[in-house]
This record gives C-alpha cells, sequence and structure tokens, in this order.
C-alpha cells in the first residue's frame, strides 16, 4: 500500500533514489503559500494508496538545494522516480483524469488490475465472472468514470445494450475527460447493430459492417481502414458514416494513440 512522506535535502537519496528500487516514488515539489500545490495534495494522496506509489513530499522553501538539482522553477512540479530514474514529470495542478493517465504509463492501478482480471475473463469466455467483477468495481467505485466506460463496452459486447445507454448517460457534457469516449461507445452501439444487422447490398455496405465487426472486437485499425476506405469512395455515404465512424474510433482511443494519430492525418488528406 502506498503512503506519504516528507523528503529533505539531506535525505533525499535515502527516501526517493533507493526507494524507487523497491516501488515506484512520486515526488511532490511545493511550498505552503502555494494555492495548486494545496489542490493537489489530497489527490497525489488518494492516488498513492490506489497505485501503490511512494509520494515523497519536498518543502521547497526549506529544501531549495535539491528543488535546484533538479531545475524546479514553477510548483507544484511532481516527478516520478522509478529504479533510480526519473521516468516522468508534470507541472501545475492537472485535472485527476490527467494524472492518471500519467501514472498509467508507469503503474498499474488497483482498479487497473481488476480491469485488465475481468478482461481476462471476458476473453476466455467466463462471462458471468467477467460481469460480478465490473459489477463490484463500480459499487465500490461508483464515481469512477473508467470503471463506467469499461463496463459499458463489456455490456455492448453481450448485447445488454439498455444497460450500457444507462451507464453511459452517467456521463455528463461537463467531464471533459470522460463525455467523448461515452458518446464514443454509444457509437459502438450503432456499431454493434451494423454488425449484426446490415444486409451488405454493395461494397459500401460490405465495408462498413466489416469496419463495425472489427471495432466491436477491438481491432482498431482494421475498422479504421475499412471506415477510410468508405471515405475514399463516397464521403457522404449514409450521412458520412464512414468520416463519422472514424471520429468514434479516435474517441475512444484517445488523441495520444499512435493509431488515432495515423488515421486522422489519412482522414484529413481524403477530405480537405
Amino acid at each position: 500500500m502506498g503512503y506519504s512522506i516528507d523528503v529533505t535535502d539531506e535525505n533525499f537519496e535515502k527516501l526517493v533514489i533507493e526507494k524507487s528500487y523497491e516501488k515506484p516514488v512520486v515526488v511532490d515539489f511545493w511550498a505552503p503559500w502555494c494555492g495548486p500545490c494545496q489542490m493537489l495534495k489530497p489527490v497525489l494522496e488518494k492516488l498513492s494508496k490506489e497505485y501503490d506509489f511512494i509520494l515523497a513530499k519536498v518543502n521547497t522553501d526549506e529544501n531549495s538545494m535539491t528543488a535546484n538539482q533538479f531545475g524546479v522553477s514553477g510548483i507544484p512540479d511532481v516527478r516520478i522516480f522509478i529504479d533510480g530514474k526519473e521516468v516522468d514529470r508534470f507541472v501545475g495542478a492537472l485535472p485527476e483524469p490527467k494524472i492518471r493517465e500519467i501514472l498509467s504509463k508507469h503503474m498499474k492501478s488497483e482498479i487497473d488490475r481488476y480491469l485488465e482480471e475481468a478482461y481476462m475473463e471476458y476473453m476466455a469466455g467466463n462471462l458471468e465472472e467477467a460481469e460480478k467483477i465490473y459489477e463490484k468495481l463500480m459499487r465500490e467505485h461508483p464515481e469512477n468514470k473508467k470503471i463506467i466506460l469499461e463496463a459499458a463496452k463489456f455490456y455492448i459486447k453481450e448485447n445488454k445494450l439498455d444497460e450500457a445507454e444507462r451507464l453511459l448517460s452517467e456521463i455528463k457534457e461537463y467531464e471533459k475527460e470522460y463525455f467523448p469516449k461515452a458518446q464514443a461507445l454509444k457509437e459502438l452501439i450503432t456499431f454493434k447493430n451494423w454488425c449484426e444487422n446490415l444486409t451488405a447490398e454493395n461494397e459500401l455496405d460490405r465495408l462498413l459492417k466489416e469496419g463495425a465487426c472489427s471495432a466491436i472486437h477491438e481491432d482498431y485499425k482494421t475498422a479504421l481502414e475499412k471506415f477510410l476506405k468508405i471515405v475514399q469512395i463516397d464521403k457522404k455515404y449514409r450521412d458520412e458514416a464512414g468520416r463519422k465512424a472514424m471520429v468514434a474510433i479516435f474517441n475512444i482511443l484517445g488523441e495520444s494513440d499512435p493509431l488515432t494519430r495515423e488515421y486522422r492525418k489519412k482522414l484529413a488528406m481524403w477530405l480537405y
């Protein structure tokens, strides 16, 4: 279980560098007069327990040597250390979902481990076990939007579309980190209908059906190829279905995903 410690110039090497060989250490450079630091503190403390990292707090007013050594110029300044090396950093009181995104590149939270277990159960065909894990997570973390999104994705695959729509409706437009993904998952419901019910009467119908089936099975590269082909043949087919389907997948994957970057460029090339 993660925990918090106060670190000084004198014990930084021992409590941060050496400890980072045992588990990740997140260093928070802060100061008592810094408002954003006070906002960030409880978020990092909560996440330290969830992601099982050591939160090392360095008061820059009292430990200027360490702050200078790491080139800290604005606070809060947060560094992640693993195996004695700094592997990532961010400055400012970022939104919690963004911090989770950064942390998840280097470590797994307890929730991530449960979600991975649910996915493995699903892939093994143990659907009841997978559903139990999702239900448990939603009971214990009702405000966690990532769990809601993953559970909705599961229910879409299992054709429990009403349950999926109910969950997705809980994510509101002002929750900007999650709303586009929720809307994109609603598009997955459309994909499922295309995959299972569309009668392919021509080449474009066939591409739409095959792309939709690929998206449902999370083969997003194949799906994007099929949908891009639709755009190349007829941009206006089914009210721009090819373009809209590609944008939905971009929102599911997120802007930082390599497939999003690659296919957004390809789409733009054919649209403009």
